[in-house]
């Protein structure tokens, strides 16, 4: 039996340009970092020898691979040539559609289980490419990049992709202290709604596509990640603060479909008590509410946001690994 793991993922600034109408275009680049939240899978020889066992939302029993309702699933097991026999089961400690790159944490979990399975060693780079081969390539989903790399390497990093394809990925390195008080700052709230990414990644890659002044918007979003990750390594964190609000700013002004009259009013009851800035986590649309503040105003705000659930901010520094095998 494999259990395997890899984290979920806070974007802070850039988010969009590792998306190949961008960067095939102009080098994007974003400022991100892993949570200790978790996908987890878990792989096992199935009794049956015949089928394909599979438990996720629901529970699927198949006898080939065109049997298999699941995309990903399908096509990661027909990419690593599994033979039927084997069982693979999903769970999570946060529901897809929250903007915190679930789909990705899933993939490269399952790859790295399924790598495993065969008492094979992958490289975090090799697992971020076959979850974006898997993901982008084969199952022509609207993403970008940054969410598989995350997942595979854990930390906080600045990530660049270049407009040949290729991706660098740069450990952003703090003091311990600077790192606890970044941590202790950040806190998360689920503003209650889940999303089609798709639908709004779509909605955002052909405003990029078909109006200049959106990719310049982007463009700055870039800047902005780079000057994010100087300030941070500077160790002003009451700046990161003011530069997250920027970020959010231009963002929202993308497409229609990034925020609404609900989540601003969240937004700004948030800053009213005290939070310097934040943002919605992933594409937009719902999800979760990422918020820079310190900690002796911190009250105020949970007092502000009452009546969203808070889940606790902690970084994840070892990326997709395998928990457990036997």
């Amino acid at each position: 039996m494999i259990v395997s793991s890899a984290p979920f993922r806070v974007s802070f600034a850039g988010g969009g340009s590792d998306i190949a109408s961008y960067y095939r275009r102009q080098a994007g680049a974003v400022l991100s970092c892993a949570i200790a939240k978790y996908s987890f899978v878990i792989v096992h020889n199935y009794f049956n020898e015949n089928k394909y066992h599979l438990k996720y939302t629901r529970t699927e029993l198949a006898d080939t691979l065109e049997d298999i309702a699941h995309p990903l699933l399908r096509e990661a097991l027909r990419m690593h040539r599994v033979e039927p026999g084997i069982e693979v089961a999903s769970v999570a400690d946060i529901p897809s559609g929250t903007g915190l790159g679930s789909s990705s944490s899933f993939s490269v979990a399952l790859i790295n289980a399924l790598y495993a399975h065969r008492s094979r060693f992958a490289s975090k780079d090799q697992l971020a490419e076959e979850a974006c081969k898997l993901e982008i390539d084969i199952l022509k989903e609207p993403i970008g990049k940054q969410d598989q790399y995350a997942a595979a390497h854990g930390g906080l990093n600045f990530i660049e992709f270049n407009s040949n394809g290729g991706v660098n990925v740069q450990p952003v390195v703090l003091t311990a202290e600077k790192m606890a008080e970044l941590e202790s700052n950040i806190l998360l709230f689920f503003t209650g709604s889940q999303r089609d990414t798709r639908s709004v990644l779509s909605t955002q890659v052909k405003a990029m596509e078909t109006d200049e002044d959106k990719f310049r918007t982007v463009e700055r979003m870039v800047q902005l990640a780079y000057e994010m990750r100087d300030i941070l390594m500077s160790g002003d964190l009451g700046v990161f603060g003011e530069a997250l609000h920027r970020g959010w700013m231009m963002k929202r002004s993308l497409t229609s479909q990034i925020t609404n009259s609900a989540i601003d009013e969240f937004y700004d009851a948030a800053r009213a008590a005290g939070a310097i800035g934040g943002k919605l986590a992933g594409a937009g649309g719902g999800g979760f509410l990422v918020l820079y503040c310190p900690k002796d105003r911190q009250a105020k705000v949970r007092q502000a946001l009452s009546q969203l659930k808070e889940i606790e901010f902690r970084f994840d520094r070892s990326g997709a690994r395998i928990a457990f095998a036997q």
